[in-house]
């Protein structure tokens, strides 16, 4: 026969199992993958900003969110002739040109010469808060991965995007 102190210690840990049960799934519920997506373009929801946007182009959150903690995966659209200065992001972040012609280049200054022509379906990184700046060739659609919370700092905020 079991003592009263052994039943009373086997349900604590009962108890405590199941909070950590619960506190797990409580935890990949919000920052674990996310139960079955399937979207259409026509069915993504486009703002014109983001936490990751810069006016003048929009942003789609496809799984996820970049403001919050946990894995997102996002769509920006650019239109042709937009340019964004050098700026840094606290995530590492991966990114896949869906369409359109798309530059880049990396450093703390803008500099036409250093920017490398992505065409579409091509892939790049950005490193967590290493500058990088970019200029669009034609209107161009990214879908950019990475875990969050992300967001943009100018690496010289008088320089503004166009």
């Amino acid at each position: 026969m079991r003592s009263l102190k052994s039943e009373v210690c086997s349900s604590l840990l009962l108890a405590a199992l199941a909070s950590t049960i619960v506190v797990a799934s409580v935890a990949v519920a919000q920052n674990g993958t996310p139960g079955v997506v399937a979207l259409t373009p026509d069915e993504m929801k486009w703002q014109s900003q983001g936490v990751l946007a810069a006016p003048g182009l929009e942003q789609a959150n496809l799984v996820g969110d970049p403001a919050r903690s946990g894995p997102y995966t996002i769509r920006l659209r650019f239109p042709k002739g937009y340019r964004i200065p050098a700026h840094t992001h606290p995530d590492a972040r991966e990114v896949t040109i869906i369409s359109g012609t798309y530059a880049t280049g990396y450093g703390e200054k803008f500099d036409p010469a250093n920017l490398k022509i992505l065409p579409t379906g091509s892939f790049y990184t950005e490193p967590a808060n290493v500058p990088h700046y970019i200029e669009i060739k034609d209107d161009v659609v990214l879908q950019v991965s990475g875990t969050g919370p992300s967001g943009r700092r100018s690496v010289n905020p008088q320089a503004g995007a166009k």
